[in-house]
């Protein structure tokens, strides 16, 4: 299956595979720049692959966590596109993601605490162990401070992502530990998911209201 795979909950990540073998990568790390970014991403791989969006088969999107703004450029851009081609988008935690990059960098004998920026001086985590070609959900997706997370975590654990390195002494990362989610891996998932069945929903996990919120009404002078 070529299935095209994008994450925007922290930069840009955009892949390219076919099966199992990586055809094109692209990435930002700017998480600012999402809608600048993204399209001239998605022309690269196709580009670099040599193929076009019409021999696309799946588009494998990151459901978060992430602050809304990034994450929904991300969701639009993959429903949008899948919509025009006829094919189906397929949406991955972007923790599960992250958390299978460690298990495929440190093998599967412990478990991994994965953990990215969730700004506001907090985090986004969750907690797996391997399970195959996937990864089994031991907590569920939320936003905690480090110091609070660092609380309930044992020495057992491999910790990986952004937010670890944000916040070492609380959450001291593994050495070489990915720090962001690669989209390649995203999509690996994604197709084994499509084909062996599991979570595949788009709905966005913003785990909280977005930063900008609209301004109340002026009061009417009396």
């Amino acid at each position: 299956m070529l299935a095209l795979g994008i994450d925007t909950s922290d930069g840009v990540s955009v892949a390219l595979l076919d099966g199992e073998h990586v055809l094109a990568r692209a990435s930002g790390a700017d998480p600012r720049r999402h809608s600048e970014s993204l399209a001239p991403a998605v022309s690269f791989v196709l580009a670099e692959a040599g193929a076009a969006a019409r021999d696309l088969e799946a588009v494998a999107v990151g459901t978060g966590p992430a602050p809304f703004t990034g994450l929904r450029v991300g969701l639009v851009t993959a429903r949008s596109l899948a919509r025009s081609l006829g094919i189906p988008a397929l949406g991955v935690c972007a923790l599960d993601a992250l958390a299978r990059q460690a298990f495929d960098a440190f093998g599967e004998g412990a478990q991994v605490l994965a953990v990215t920026d969730a700004r506001r001086r907090e985090v986004y985590c969750a907690r797996y162990a391997a399970a195959g070609k996937d990864v089994e959900r031991l907590t569920r997706p939320e936003v905690s401070t480090p110091a609070g997370l660092s609380e309930r975590i044992g020495s057992d654990v491999v910790i990986v992502g952004r937010g670890a390195r944000l916040y070492p002494d609380a959450l001291p990362p593994a050495d070489g530990a990915p720090e962001v989610v690669d989209a390649a891996v995203l999509a690996r998932l994604a197709v084994h998911r499509a084909t062996h069945g599991g979570e595949l929903g788009l709905e966005p996990r913003y785990l909280r209201r977005p930063d900008v919120s609209l301004p109340a009404a002026r009061k009417r002078a009396s």
